[in-house]
């Protein structure tokens, strides 16, 4: 893993390869990657999140314009007390210290999930950077953080209920685009790559929405150790899928 501050240098030759616009992340291992170094948990989430950095600089030297990262789940609050209190300060931390690096990047930082219940301090940080990064232009990076995908779902049904309640809709005019327009950030395309590093075989309620015509992509390598070449690998992947979204695929429509 490369640390913050050792930049390793890639020639990022693209050539005919497919990189999805928009890319999914769930940033899964860290607990385990500083068990297996004898480390406390924490030190697994702090690798983890200079881990981050370097997903962001690979990104966006291969063009991906919006990368949405799993990185503090509205189930996480169940961890012990002092886990948490330490991926709250660490969330503040990153966002203060290394601005000036996303913002050398050209990175626009987002928040999507329940916000409205995280702590003040947590939320004054997320007002203060999505402002001052908001005319960044290379890529966007969008840290789900107390986040829930079926809590997203339930937002956006809300939101369609109150224009019933006030008579400006009727329950037959809701459409799948209408729980879309009405989600978190809705402006965010959705997903066409899913990236789950530390080998578990599961979505654990990210995006759901979003996802449903996500191509995945597993690894075994736990995420503070996924690098410049696992990235890679997952693209190759990603561009021989045959993405038909229920279709026809272009040889099967000539038979």
């Amino acid at each position: 893993m490369a640390l913050l501050g050792k930049k390793q240098e890639f020639t990022y030759d693209t050539g005919d390869l497919k990189v999805p616009v928009s890319l999914g992340v769930i940033m899964d291992g860290n607990g385990r990657w500083a068990t297996k170094r004898h480390l406390p948990r924490s030190a697994g989430h702090r690798a983890g999140a200079e881990n981050l950095k370097e997903l962001c600089r690979n990104c966006g030297r291969y063009g991906v314009k919006y990368l949405t990262v799993y990185a503090f789940s509205t189930e996480n609050w169940s961890r012990p007390q002092d886990e948490v209190e330490k991926l709250m300060k660490l969330f503040v931390e990153f966002v203060d210290r290394y601005d000036p690096e996303l913002k050398e990047e050209g990175v626009r930082m987002r928040f999507t999930g329940d916000i409205a219940a995280l702590p003040e301090k947590v939320k004054e940080v997320i007002k203060i950077e999505e402002e001052r990064s908001k005319d960044r232009q290379k890529m966007q990076l969008i840290i789900a953080f107390n986040y829930g995908g079926r809590r997203e779902i339930v937002y956006s049904c809300q939101k369609i209920a109150e224009q019933i309640k006030a008579g400006t809709l009727e329950p037959s005019d809701i459409t799948e685009q209408m729980i879309s327009d009405n989600l978190y950030l809705p402006d965010v395309p959705d997903p066409e790559l899913i990236i789950r590093p530390s080998g578990e075989l599961r979505i654990s309620n990210f995006l759901l929405w979003e996802c449903a015509y996500s191509e995945f992509w597993i690894s075994d390598v736990l995420w503070p150790d996924f690098g410049y070449e696992d990235l890679t690998q997952a693209f190759r992947d990603y561009a021989l899928r045959d993405r038909r979204f229920g279709g026809l695929s272009k040889k099967d429509s000539k038979k």
